[in-house]
This record gives C-alpha cells, sequence and structure tokens, in this order.
C-alpha cells in the first residue's frame, strides 16, 4: 500500500520543479479534455498517478499497487492475465502527446509518462515553445514530452491545402508515428545481404524513384448515430484514430533503412491525380474512400448491409462473408477483422499496399501482418511461391479483448 505523504515541496525534489498548485490546475486542464472525457480509466490513471507523486508516493506507482488502488482489484490479481494498468498507462501517454502537440497548448505546464515508468514527470514548457508544421523537418516541438520524439526530428511530410484542424490532425499524426516507430527499436533494424520476405513484400513500394503517399481516412467523430457501436472500438478522440496512427508508424519500418521520403494525406483531401503520382499505402476501410474504391473489384472487398459493415469474399461459390462479432450485451467488440493486399492497382498505376480493418482493431491487427516477418510468413504460406509476380489479397482475422486487438490470424488469401 501506499506510503503517508510527504511534503509537497518534498514531493517536486525541487524548487525548480512546478509547484503542485500549478500542476493540479494543469491536470483538471487535461482532464476537462475530450482526450480524457471520452474515457472511465485514463482519467483515473493519470489523476491517481499525478496526485500520489505530489504526496511523496511515486515510489510506490507500481502496477499491482494501481491496479488496486486505482482500479479496485484484488489485491491477488495476476497482472499478466490482467494488464489493465499496463493498456491504460500506453493510451495515457499517447493522449498526452495528442494533447500536448496542439498549438493553443504551447506555454502550458507540461505533464508526461516516462515509456517504462508509472511516475509522471511534470515540468515548465521551454522559453520560446512554438509548433512545427508538418511538412517541415526541424526541432520536435518545445511542448511535446521530450521522451518520445525518436532523434528530435520529425519526417518530412506533405498536406493538401486544408483548414487549421486538418494541419493540425497530420501533425499530431506524425509526432505520434514517430513515436511509436521509436518504440519499435529502429535503431535495431539490421541489413541483411539475402532480402527477407519482409523486404521483397514491400519492395514494389521502396524500390519506386518516387516518394510514398500514405493515405488514411478522414478524421471521424467519436460517435456515430448510425451506427452506436461503432465508438466502442479503438480510440477516436480528438479527430484521430489511434489505430491508424500505430499502423502508420508500422508501415513506416521499411522505409527506415533506406531514409525515404514519404507524405501523408487525408483520403477526402486527396484528389485523383496525386494518386496517380507515386506508390500508396492505404490505412483504413470505411473512412477512406479511396480503400473501398480500389478494393471494390478485389476478391475480398468491404460492402455495408443496412447498418451492417462487412467484408465480404466474391470469388467463392458460395457467398461468404466476415462482419464485426460483438460480446453480450452487445457493447464490447469481440472479433474483427481485416484485408492485407499487395497489388498494382491498374485504376492509379501504381503499386498499392492495403491495411484496412471493418474498425480501427483490424486495421491494427493487419498493421501487424505486413511489419512482423513472423505473421507475415504466415501468410505468405498460403500464397504460391511465385507470389512476388502476383497481385495478392488476404484476410485477417482478429480476436479484441478489452479494445485491444489479438494476434492476427491469417483466413484466406488470393492471388492472381
Amino acid at each position: 500500500m501506499l506510503s503517508p505523504p510527504q511534503s509537497e515541496k518534498e514531493a517536486n525534489g525541487s524548487n525548480h520543479a512546478p509547484p503542485p498548485s500549478s500542476v493540479r490546475e494543469q491536470l483538471k486542464r487535461l482532464l476537462a479534455h475530450p482526450l480524457f472525457t471520452h474515457s472511465k480509466r485514463y482519467p483515473v490513471l493519470l489523476a491517481y498517478t499525478v496526485e500520489q507523486t505530489l504526496l511523496g508516493n511515486a515510489n510506490e506507482l507500481k502496477e499491482r499497487t494501481i491496479g488496486i488502488e486505482a482500479f479496485g482489484r484484488e489485491p491477488s490479481y495476476d497482472v499478466n492475465l490482467d494488464p489493465v494498468v499496463r493498456t491504460t498507462a500506453a493510451e495515457v501517454r499517447k493522449r498526452l502527446i495528442q494533447y500536448y502537440y496542439r498549438p493553443e497548448h504551447a506555454g502550458e505546464l507540461i505533464i508526461e509518462m516516462p515509456v517504462g515508468s508509472y511516475v509522471p514527470a511534470f515540468r515548465e514548457p521551454a522559453a520560446g515553445t512554438n509548433h512545427a508544421g508538418a511538412g517541415v523537418a526541424g526541432p520536435a516541438p518545445a511542448a511535446l514530452p521530450n521522451s518520445y520524439i525518436a532523434g528530435g526530428q520529425l519526417p518530412s511530410l506533405e498536406e493538401p491545402a486544408a483548414g487549421t484542424n486538418l494541419r493540425r490532425w497530420f501533425s499530431i499524426a506524425a509526432a505520434l508515428a514517430l513515436a511509436v516507430l521509436a518504440g519499435f527499436g529502429l535503431g535495431r533494424i539490421k541489413v541483411s545481404s539475402e532480402p527477407s520476405n519482409l523486404e521483397r513484400f514491400w519492395e514494389p513500394i521502396t524500390s519506386a524513384s518516387s516518394r510514398i503517399t500514405y493515405c488514411l481516412g478522414m478524421p471521424a467523430d467519436a460517435t456515430d448515430p448510425a451506427h452506436p457501436n461503432l465508438s466502442q472500438g479503438m480510440p477516436v478522440n480528438g479527430g484521430l484514430d489511434v489505430s491508424d496512427v500505430i499502423t502508420l508508424a508500422r508501415s513506416i519500418v521499411p522505409l527506415a533503412a533506406r531514409h525515404d521520403a514519404f507524405r501523408v494525406v487525408s483520403a477526402s483531401q486527396t484528389p485523383f491525380a496525386e494518386l496517380r503520382e507515386s506508390p500508396i499505402v492505404l490505412i483504413g476501410a470505411f473512412d477512406n474512400i479511396w480503400t473501398m474504391r480500389i478494393t471494390q473489384d478485389l476478391p475480398f472487398g468491404f460492402e455495408t448491409d443496412g447498418d451492417m459493415r462487412k467484408l465480404v469474399d466474391r470469388k467463392s461459390a458460395q457467398p461468404r462473408f466476415w462482419t464485426l462479432e460483438w460480446q453480450v450485451p452487445h457493447t464490447k467488440l469481440a472479433r474483427d477483422y481485416a484485408i492485407v493486399a499487395r497489388i498494382h492497382d491498374n485504376v492509379t498505376g501504381q503499386p498499392v499496399i492495403i491495411v484496412a480493418g471493418i474498425l480501427g482493431e483490424g486495421t491494427q491487427a493487419a498493421s501487424e501482418v505486413v511489419s512482423n516477418p513472423v505473421y507475415l510468413d504466415a501468410m505468405l504460406e498460403k500464397a504460391p511461391r511465385n507470389w512476388e509476380q502476383l497481385n495478392l489479397e488476404a484476410v485477417i482475422e482478429t480476436n479484441v479483448i478489452d479494445g485491444n486487438p489479438g494476434p492476427p490470424n491469417i483466413l484466406a488469401v488470393e492471388t492472381w
């Protein structure tokens, strides 16, 4: 259990640290923001860890203690079977990144939770804080938690002319993508003389002389009146689907060794002419008009039947489809499905890789197939030996537990 509180001065450890009153005021701002108000667990963990740190109990902020004290778990609960603290902390870190990357929060006191710790850190923003716009490779935004930026620079991005919200969305996507990319151990990538299946899979994209276009679904609202259960999927807070950003980061990994330039664009803001300029990676399905258009003539594609969204098999003799499965009483997603495709698209004339789920959980599971050699090899085992010369499309299944997708399972593969 937690030790007796220390003085607030001791909790901060230094006269240079922000005063507890300022930290608590900033905590109130964070908890009132939609990034946290749309969840029950995220504000609980953030508020609990901040307050206990201010009270001098930082040394007691361990996974089991937080699970017992903040989430009401039994003292004997198994942290491996119930990773509520780890998964919640990971989402809190992402939301703190999103919050502080927004220009309107420049100059605010910074609360961050370093990776590998449940003890939040507090600091005043650096003098002259401003935000680098997407499209320019420059220093990381001063207000962004510094433990999340790899190498201190953002990738070079381009975006179509659009409003402030769209530009802000791309900035957040760039920062989060780079943060997740750092988490995947980009520095440990090794170059082999013999190309791996992963390198061969991405070769049509990475061998092109022009930069790669990553086309993401348009930011959506967290609630959809026509599909009330869809808000139970991956977080869509502040107009940003976290699963899309994780997918973006994973799909950037093949470019790392070559330091290739790329651009991130929004599907609804991207004209057809732009898609003809370079290889394309399409992320997301029903919120991405180009995914829907390009897959409409493929063996596997996405369709709607009334309020039901489904993934259909157009080549089977008997009608076959896959759709979302929910836990009783129909409030938690239990299973999602996705497509992974590697094709030469006749419409755009470009090589295209598609990573798209019915919901975000499916998209995220599919992203593991295109970034993890183990899952990619499992998919290619179902393909002919000359798969490199063929168009390839696969159906992916993932079980979902507490909003987190499990390992991808390859259900079907078609080549032509």
